[in-house]
């Protein structure tokens, strides 16, 4: 079953998909995928490689950008934010719970100059907090002249 939670009027954050919530997120217009969970994380994981190919079989793009929990590096949010902007259409971005691909989002949002209090708004809003990332999302945003 499908729990697709709105960060933004293109980005969606989600816990694990299955090759089933893949066509719920087409129908949705979500274009990309962002996969944000490492390969082999539990036992129960659905495959990225399942995953993937069934965004390719519905005309989606299928990005990885693996993140352990708690380990967010510069590289993965430049990765994050390049994914975003060159996705075209929705986004639906999932780990474990959801809530990594959220503070991820919200991370590249912060490095892209978007106001923190917004960024945290939404995200509260869709049930994830992203207090343990708001140090470095303002660092980020200072960065961007925000």
């Amino acid at each position: 079953m499908s729990d697709f939670r709105t960060l933004s009027d293109r980005v969606f954050a989600s816990p694990q998909l299955t090759p089933a919530d893949v066509e719920a997120a087409r129908v949705l217009d979500v274009g990309t995928i962002i996969n944000n969970r490492p390969e082999g994380e539990a036992e129960d994981q659905t495959p990225g490689r399942d995953i993937e190919a069934a965004a390719h079989a519905a005309g989606m793009t299928y990005v990885a950008i693996p993140i352990i929990p708690g380990s967010f590096g510069e590289s993965e949010v430049r990765a994050m934010a390049a994914a975003l902007n060159q996705a075209n259409g929705k986004v639906l971005a999932y780990c474990r719970t959801g809530t990594r691909s959220t503070l991820l989002w919200a991370l590249a949002e912060a490095s892209g100059g978007k106001p923190i209090d917004a960024i945290a708004s939404a995200a509260s809003a869709a049930g994830y907090d992203v207090s343990p990332v708001l140090p470095m999302m303002a660092d980020l945003a200072a960065r961007a002249g925000a």
